[in-house]
């Protein structure tokens, strides 16, 4: 009579592919999908990380841009102030321009202002259809 290893008579121990029991398939498929959906979450961090970087370079040249854009608005002011201080007194010169600056501020400000007011803090979509998915759940034959 032959002997057999351990390793041989562990294998003829386990259930053949055919005889695992549903609950076992059920178990492994299971466990399969967690092993599955944190993958998925992982790749989804990283491509988030990586477009974030993207965004946050993008960000800071938007940034300089607009500190350059300052810097030109700026000196441009200084120009006209400086054009009409040939024609007038300086000091009424900076107060012409000081008062073009307060009148595109208070337009601006008004637009920002009412623009505002149609800005909704709460993603109406989103929750419209969380809670279409939640009664889904607890329906799911509906």
């Amino acid at each position: 009579m032959a002997t057999l290893s351990p390793l041989s008579r562990a294998r003829s121990a386990e259930p053949h592919e055919g005889e695992r029991s549903a609950g076992e398939l059920l178990s492994r498929v299971t466990s399969d999908l967690q092993v599955l959906f944190r993958q998925e979450v992982e790749l989804a961090k990283a491509e988030v990380k990586e477009e974030g970087a993207k965004a946050g370079k993008a960000a800071g040249m938007y940034g300089g841009a607009g500190f350059a854009g300052y810097m030109v608005l700026l000196f441009l002011s200084l120009a006209a102030m400086f054009g009409l201080a040939n024609v007038m007194d300086a000091g009424w010169a900076a107060l012409i321009i000081a008062a073009l600056w307060a009148v595109a501020a208070a337009v601006l400000y008004q637009q920002g202002r009412a623009r505002m007011r149609t800005v909704s803090p709460k993603p109406e979509h989103t929750v419209q259809t969380l809670k279409e998915d939640a009664e889904w759940a607890r329906h799911p034959t509906k």
